[in-house]
């Protein structure tokens, strides 16, 4: 039944340590009759784009945020219902009864199952001295508030937020705002003097980070495009993940002689039986999911001056976007659990959804260990960028035939043609010495080398 009232649209709480997204495309225009839980629009976050249904059945009365538009959590986006004569929010300060509750809604509903990583932990917690968001701020100019993330990033490192030039709605500071901030030098600025120095003669004042300089104009052969919400989160998650951990990769080969023998004796029964291609990736995934039971630290993170490790195994499995213009990790929980099939559906189901921007929040949360696969475009080796804040990433190549040293029967050594795959562990030397990933990259090879189809 349509609703005569009034309801409310606001922008979804897509996991706790998101704080803002981006509408991309409006999938019903003003006017149209929509039904509850029919995709109304589609919105991006650095951590996933997905559809938003639709609260109530009705029309859709007023959309309040345009395409290409970021706002925080909580911002009312649109109407459905009523007699959409109610006025816009105001640019500079969200309705505190609607953006607030909402958002604390969600975030409840939406809270992962498994614990939170330390950087999610860390971003969902404001800082104690921070303001409420219903709370004006002194400002000079003109924004007066900020979410618990930017308070919290400004309060650690000495920064007064009404000195960030903001690029959110209606000027407000975002995360990437106070960090770009913070990575020019602005901080520098606002830490203040141990103790009150003598007069002196007056000074110049300190002059705030400057803007970026506008882009040049395009040459002949070049064409721009604005960067998307997920390439913003994807670039600032690939630099910080650099500039937090020890970056090292290890490699080894591994003959997929067995392997390949049993995945070709299974492929028509998992294909026809149950829609579902058993791939050398996921021969790889059940063998390192059994294999980091035993090397909890590989499983693990480091977190403050702690190191946390899990009895359970999440598995990221890298999931290729918008033809090499986006990139998301979706995760498999409990992936220890699942059998080769058990497996194979999952990460067929969720790479699927990942592409068809199907995914709940809780789905790209929560990972403990990260599976990239660049062989399937031929690829032979690589050095993956660690997810944070977990402790390694491992790289899966393409199967390739080479002639290979073996020994017969006699014990002798002779050349063979045997399908060999490289495979990558890049691991953060603060948590992982290069022995212990070593041990777990030759337990791997054992396991694929040695694959008993009645165990997996």
């Amino acid at each position: 039944m349509a609703t005569t009232e009034a309801i409310d649209v606001v922008m979804p709480q897509m996991g706790v340590s998101v704080s803002e997204g981006t509408v991309t495309k409006w999938l019903k225009q003003e006017g149209e009759q929509v039904e509850a839980d029919e995709s109304l629009l589609e919105i991006s976050t650095d951590k996933v784009d997905t559809e938003v249904p639709s609260p109530a059945s009705g029309t859709l009365t007023q959309i309040l945020v345009q395409e290409g538009e970021t706002v925080e959590v909580g911002t009312k986006l649109a109407v459905i219902g009523g007699d959409g004569a109610a006025a816009a929010p105001k640019e500079d300060v969200p309705e505190p009864a609607t953006a607030q509750a909402a958002a604390e809604a969600a975030a409840v509903s939406d809270a992962p199952a498994t614990p939170p990583t330390a950087d999610t932990v860390e971003e969902a917690q404001p800082a104690p001295a921070a303001p409420s968001e219903t709370t004006e701020e002194p400002s000079t100019n003109g924004k007066t508030f900020v979410s618990p993330v930017v308070a919290k990033i400004a309060s650690e490192h000495g920064v007064d937020p009404s000195q960030v030039p903001g690029t959110g709605r209606g000027g407000r500071v975002t995360k990437k705002d106070i960090l770009n901030f913070i990575e020019s030098g602005g901080p520098a600025a606002q830490q203040p003097a141990a103790a009150p120095a003598p007069p002196q003669a007056p000074k110049a004042p300190t002059p705030v980070a400057p803007a970026p300089a506008p882009h040049a104009a395009a040459q002949v052969g070049e064409s721009f495009e604005p960067m998307t919400a997920m390439r913003k989160g994807i670039a600032e998650h690939m630099r910080r993940s650099l500039d937090t951990s020890a970056h090292v990769t290890s490699a080894i080969e591994v003959d997929m002689s067995k392997v390949s023998a049993i995945r070709s004796k299974l492929k028509k029964e998992y294909q026809q039986s149950y829609g579902v291609n058993p791939t050398y990736l996921i021969f790889v995934a059940r063998a390192a999911a059994e294999n980091l039971r035993e090397y909890p630290w590989i499983n693990g993170e480091i977190r403050g001056d702690q190191i946390v490790t899990r009895s359970y195994v999440n598995l990221g499995f890298a999931v290729e976007l918008q033809d090499g213009k986006g990139l998301i990790v979706p995760v498999v929980k409990n992936a220890e659990t699942l059998n080769l099939l058990g497996l194979a559906k999952a990460v067929t189901d969720i790479a699927q959804r990942a592409r068809d921007k199907k995914l709940l929040p809780d789905e790209v949360q929560g990972g403990t260990f990260t599976i990239t696969n660049p062989g399937g475009y031929g690829t032979f080796h690589g050095t993956p960028v660690i997810s944070q804040p977990q402790a390694a990433i491992l790289g899966t190549y393409a199967v390739v035939k080479r002639a290979w040293v073996i020994q017969d029967d006699m014990g002798e050594d002779v050349i063979a043609i045997r399908p060999i795959m490289n495979l990558t562990l890049t691991y953060d030397h603060r948590l992982v010495d290069g022995a212990l990933a070593g041990r777990f990259l030759r337990d791997l090879r054992h396991k694929l080398e040695t694959w008993d189809e009645s165990t997996y």
